[in-house]
C-alpha cells in the first residue's frame, strides 16, 4: 500500500520526473563521494543515488517510509538508514574530514530554516547542500542588499556559503500538491571565510538585533549597543534601515564590539 503523506511530518512527495532529473543532475552524484539524504521520502531522489555508487546515508524519521527503502535498497551495500529527527543527529557521527559531505533533501518547511542553522554548525565538514524549500525561503538565502527578501536568514548562510538558486518547482510537482512553490538552491562553503567576524557570536546577537524591527532605523534598533559616533565611523548612516547594509558592513559593526 502507497504510503500516505503525514501532516504532521509537514510531507509533500517529489513526483515530478523532470526535476528529478534536474535535481540529480545539479547534483552530479559520484561513486567516491560521501552523500547524506534528508527526508528520502518514497525515495524519488534516492534511487539515483544509489546507483551512483556513492556511498549513502539516509536520514528518515517516519518509520513506514523507512520500511519502504529498506525494501528498495535491500541488496545494496552503499547504503545506512538513520531513523532520527535530523534536528538532533550529530553529523559529525558521519565523518570528521573537512569538505566530505555532499547533503541533499526535499525539506519539509516547518524544519527547513531550523536545519540549516543546525548544519552551519559542522559546516566544515560539508562539501556543498542541495535543497528543495519553499520558494520564499529560497529568495531569502539568495537575496541581495536592498531586496526586500534580505534579512538575517541570507546573512548568517551568506557568510558561510555561496547561495545559487537553482530552479523553481511549482505545486503540482508534488504529491499532496503544497500551498505553496517550492525551489531548489545549492549552498556551497566558502573555501575560506570572506568577510571574518572577530567574533561570531557577537556578529550572529548583532544581525538578530539589527533585523528585530525591520522598519526601524539602525539608530534604534542598535540603542545601547552601538552610539551613532560609533556607527560613523564605519561609513555607516545609524538612520539607514538593516535591509540596505552588506554582509561586510555587519561585520565591521560586530567588530567594534567587545560583547553584546
Amino acid at each position: 500500500m502507497k504510503h500516505q503523506a503525514r501532516k504532521r511530518f509537514g510531507q509533500n512527495f517529489l513526483q515530478d520526473d523532470f526535476i528529478i532529473d534536474s535535481i540529480i543532475d545539479a547534483l552530479n552524484p559520484q561513486s567516491h563521494e560521501h552523500i547524506v539524504e534528508i527526508g528520502p521520502g518514497r525515495g524519488a531522489l534516492t534511487q539515483s543515488l544509489v546507483n551512483s555508487g556513492a556511498q549513502l546515508d539516509l536520514i528518515e524519521l517516519d518509520r513506514d517510509l523507512i520500511e519502504n527503502l529498506n525494501k528498495r535498497c535491500q541488496d545494496r551495500d552503499n547504503i545506512h538508514i538513520h531513523n532520527v529527527d535530523v534536528l538532533k543527529f550529530d553529523f559529525t557521527s558521519l565523518t570528521t574530514s573537512p569538505d566530505r559531505l555532499r547533503i541533499i533533501g526535499n525539506l519539509p518547511y516547518n524544519i527547513s530554516t531550523p536545519l540549516i542553522f543546525h548544519l552551519l554548525d559542522t559546516i566544515s565538514l560539508v562539501h556543498d547542500m542541495h535543497f528543495m524549500l519553499q520558494k520564499e525561503v529560497v529568495q531569502r538565502l539568495a537575496a541581495e542588499p536592498g531586496n526586500k527578501h534580505y534579512g538575517r536568514l541570507g546573512i548568517m548562510v551568506q557568510y558561510f556559503c555561496q547561495v545559487e538558486y537553482l530552479l523553481d518547482v511549482p505545486p503540482e510537482s508534488f504529491t499532496p500538491a503544497p500551498k505553496v512553490d517550492s525551489a531548489v538552491v545549492r549552498l556551497t562553503p566558502h573555501k575560506e571565510i570572506t568577510h571574518q567576524a572577530n567574533d561570531f557570536t557577537i556578529f550572529k546577537k548583532l544581525v538578530t538585533q539589527a533585523f528585530s524591527q525591520r522598519r526601524k532605523t539602525l539608530r534604534n534598533n542598535l540603542k545601547g549597543t552601538l552610539s551613532d559616533a560609533e556607527i560613523i565611523s564605519i561609513d555607516i548612516d545609524p538612520s539607514a534601515r538593516a535591509e540596505i547594509l552588506s554582509l561586510q558592513q555587519f561585520v565591521e559593526l560586530s567588530n567594534l564590539l567587545k560583547n553584546i
